[in-house]
């Protein structure tokens, strides 16, 4: 019996895709796609007729089946998430194990989610367009006609016509990465061909392209590894973003293999993307996406590489069914990212990832107080219900430590990684869910492990960490607070001060941070910010005056900094300044595109001022990527389909 995808109109259950290929041109002009969809499908059942695709915003011209135009086609009527279905008939009844072929020539249109097209002048450089996808988690179908189910493993090859270079989530066949860029042609006149491969089965939501500007830069890859790694940037940040990443990227994923097995994705480089990405980065095979707003100049955002990495073997590799089991990705991934650092740096990291991680978390399960379906970690998504809607810290965090209370309770990393490397050997390639994964925990420590173990995993309360709401994690966790108790420390001594009224008595100064590193001052602030009476306006500014994070380049401290006097009776003073920087009319002139940062700051202006928070985001709205203007503007109250 398997669980249907809620999200999909698709009929995988009965006919699925093997393998996509794809043969594209890039329309600038247009900014459009257009091209063919070649399925190669294989009938799970007996007596198939026909095969369901989804789509949205597709335009479909002509469909082939078998070599032979098929005239019945038809698109079904759109559902607001989930699109419209695509039905294609087919000639003969197929029974199960038999394949055929499906091709579909369409275009994309300039209403689908999937697909960003920027102008030059919102590029680094200023010269030419650019384009990235994020398919994830149900907008493939904006890019292509597809079975858009995280269920649906397939691989896939893609020739791309384009005047820009193009990177695809695969392996480049040709021109080479290394070679000159753009095969040598003139960049933004010359078409050239772009052929990539991707042999290892993945869902549709991992299909990637983008085409800009852009250069590569090898990284040196440690001796005896097989895999490739390098990283792509428009011309003008390819030296920050070789620096920040050339240095920890492949001693980062050789230490994942030590844990996790291979490397089975043959590449893995890093593509800096223009700032209106919606998130930290995105787990594309062969190509991670990640945001600019990790060029610290300090390697201290570098960690986000670790997660991202990591969804090779959980996300990439081990797959969720569907969005209810969301959290097998994220869960799992973060998870990992901590012994990771563990492993990397000292068990007192992964305590303060946890700790960082642990305020993000009660904030998203606040966020959802009115919402307490999205507070658990299996969520039983209704038909046709939108994933995005759910998207927050739950699935990473509350997974995380579930894992590691799992982990404490069957005695440590010692017994738990072992169980792991299991794990993923067994269901590396499959789309699995979360009864799934239990059965198999459970079979693991049968075998393995002893009547203690079995008794201790029969101890855990399943329910209430998989399927209860709450503002509070089942189990109260202690993380090791090595690198924490220094930062606060701090913040205890700035709110044990609230009260002195003369500021020239505090005994503050700027080197008060000068042994903490970016981590540790995110957790300073975070502490600042979670007590339940804000420090006086006085204080805010002679704080703002003796560490100056309100001109600081890093995003994060600068984020927290924020939050922390929007909270306050400083707000007033400090609001049009938010505003203008999450925006980028300031001294940055960069829009801060990822969710991470502009949702919160847009909600926490909105208490402080809602005139201003709405007229901002209407200033700059399509600036954003598309999932962040639906979601920002659901938090703001406003209807997208009126502004």
């Amino acid at each position: 019996m398997h669980e249907a995808d809620p999200t999909s109109q698709s009929n995988y259950l009965q006919i699925a895709t093997k393998h996509i290929t794809f043969d594209w041109t890039v329309d600038f002009d247009n900014k459009v796609i257009t091209g063919i969809a070649a399925h190669d499908l294989i009938a799970k059942v007996d007596e198939v007729s026909e095969v369901i695709f989804d789509t949205s915003y597709l335009h479909i011209e002509r469909v082939k089946v078998d070599g032979d135009a098929v005239q019945n086609f038809r698109l079904g009527p759109k559902h607001e998430v989930m699109g419209s279905a695509l039905h294609v008939p087919l000639p003969r009844t197929l029974s199960s194990g038999s394949s055929i072929l499906v091709e579909i020539t369409y275009r994309t249109t300039a209403n689908g989610t999937a697909l960003q097209f920027l102008e030059k002048e919102q590029t680094q450089g200023k010269t030419f367009p650019f384009l990235f996808s994020q398919c994830q988690p149900i907008y493939a179908r904006d890019l292509a006609p597809v079975q858009d189910t995280p269920s649906v493993k397939l691989t896939y090859s893609a020739s791309v016509r384009s005047v820009l270079p193009v990177l695809l989530s695969a392996r480049r066949i040709s021109p080479p990465s290394d070679g000159p860029a753009h095969d040598g042609k003139i960049i933004g006149k010359d078409e050239v061909v772009y052929t990539y491969d991707q042999p290892t089965p993945i869902p549709s939501y991992l299909l990637a392209i983008a085409a800009g500007n852009l250069q590569y830069k090898p990284f040196q890859v440690p001796d005896g590894k097989q895999w490739k790694s390098g990283v792509w940037a428009e011309p003008e940040l390819m030296d920050s973003s070789f620096w920040e990443f050339s240095r920890d990227t492949t001693r980062f994923l050789a230490a994942a293999e030590s844990l996790a097995g291979p490397y089975q994705f043959g590449v893995y480089d890093l593509l800096v993307l223009p700032p209106s990405f919606p998130y930290g980065g995105m787990e594309n095979p062969c190509l991670t996406f990640v945001t600019p707003t990790l060029l610290a100049g300090d390697r201290s955002l570098t960690g986000v590489v670790i997660h991202e990495l990591t969804h090779s073997w959980f996300g990439n590799g081990i797959t969720h069914a569907h969005a209810s089991h969301f959290w097998l990705n994220e869960g799992w991934t973060t998870y990992i990212e901590r012994v990771l650092l563990q492993i990397i740096h000292s068990p007192a990291h992964r305590g303060l990832s946890s700790v960082i991680g642990y305020k993000a978390l009660l904030d998203s399960l606040a966020l959802f107080e009115d919402k307490p379906k999205y507070q658990k970690l299996v969520i039983n998504f209704d038909y046709g219900e939108d994933p995005d809607s759910a998207y927050s810290r739950v699935p990473y965090d509350k997974g995380a430590n579930f894992l590691l209370h799992i982990e404490r309770t069957l005695g440590g990393l010692e017994f738990f990684l072992p169980y792991v490397k299991d794990y993923i050997t067994t269901y590396m390639g499959h789309s699995i869910t979360t009864e799934t994964w239990k059965n198999h925990l459970y079979a693991y420590f049968q075998k393995n492990g002893g009547e203690g173990q079995i008794k201790a995993l029969n101890g855990i309360d399943w329910d209430a960490w998989l399927h209860q709401s709450g503002l509070h994690l089942p189990v109260e966790m202690e993380y090791d607070l090595t690198l924490a108790n220094p930062a606060n420390a701090l913040a205890d001594r700035w709110y044990e001060s609230r009260h002195t009224t003369d500021i020239s008595k505090l005994d503050f100064k700027g080197s008060d941070l000068d042994s903490l590193d970016a981590n540790q001052r995110a957790v300073f602030l975070e502490r600042l910010e979670s007590y339940n009476e804000p420090l006086p306006a006085g204080h805010l500014f002679h704080f703002d005056k003796l560490y100056s994070f309100s001109k600081t380049l890093s995003t994060e401290i600068r984020f927290r900094f924020y939050a922390l006097v929007l909270k306050s009776q400083a707000a007033m003073y400090f609001v049009q300044g938010v505003a203008n920087w999450v925006i980028g009319v300031d001294d940055t002139g960069v829009i801060k595109g990822r969710m991470k940062f502009c949702r919160p700051v847009f909600r926490a202006i909105f208490k402080v001022n809602p005139d201003l928070a709405i007229s901002t985001f209407r200033q700059a709205q399509t600036q954003f990527h598309p999932i962040a203007q639906s979601l920002i503007a659901q938090d703001l109250g406003l209807d997208l389909a009126r502004m």
